[in-house]
């Protein structure tokens, strides 16, 4: 997953509050030293009892979550949500971790996470990831998104014609590629065009489709099983 536009992270207006969960001390650390000087760090915890009380306290924009934690009950991440679900409204999460295991991506979104990568991207990458959870966005690594579409892309709806009929060859399959969780760069790599056409692409389909956002147009695709 790279960044949304190409050429750096969309850096929000206002500094994005973030807590940092992960039982690692030099990996916090080293997260913090990789993030924008847009991401302030309010607070670090190393196992699930701590990061419950620091969440509680500081009541982050954004946590970043990793999902295999000591403490607690034993659930990790998934007690972490948990024990924060008076937050979910106004806290996002986003988990982090190692673990590409389809059953923990899907256990920390079904308590609630609004996205998963993995450790192996850049610090550059997860301030992406970062701001465009706190802007409402769903985001993974595009590898873990099938995992996500399998485990709740259930039941397809019927497509009404004139619903594809609105989108060309082109558009259509931009938006399959939005929809699985690429950057706008990665589907301008895909589809040899320039990201500023992705983004023209993007905001005919969204508006073609009278959507909103990536995460509603992810769940669309689902429902129908475009993907």
């Amino acid at each position: 997953m790279n960044n949304v536009q190409g050429t750096g992270p969309v850096r929000p207006a206002q500094p994005v509050r973030v807590v940092i969960v992960d039982d690692h001390a030099i990996f916090r650390s080293g997260l913090k030293a990789d993030l924008d000087a847009n991401i302030q760090v309010v607070g670090e915890a190393a196992t699930v009892e701590q990061a419950i009380a620091v969440i509680a306290h500081e009541r982050p924009e954004v946590v970043l979550l990793d999902v295999h934690l000591p403490g607690g009950l034993g659930g990790g991440g998934r007690e972490v949500i948990a024990g924060s679900a008076t937050l979910l409204g106004s806290t996002k999460f986003l988990a982090l971790s190692v673990s590409d295991a389809a059953e923990d991506v899907v256990a920390v979104i079904r308590a609630g996470a609004r996205g998963y990568v993995t450790k192996t991207i850049s610090g550059a990458e997860i301030t992406d990831a970062v701001f465009r959870v706190a802007g409402g966005d769903a985001v993974f690594s595009p590898r873990l998104a099938g995992f996500v579409l399998d485990a709740f892309g259930t039941a397809p709806a019927d497509i009404a014609d004139d619903e594809l009929d609105r989108l060309s060859a082109r558009e259509l399959e931009v938006m399959r590629l939005i929809a699985r969780g690429y950057s706008y760069k990665e589907v301008a790599k895909e589809l040899f065009i320039s990201i500023k056409t992705v983004e023209t692409h993007v905001s005919a389909v969204l508006r073609k489709l009278q959507l909103s956002s990536r995460h509603e147009l992810t769940k669309w695709a689902a429902e129908r099983r475009l993907l």
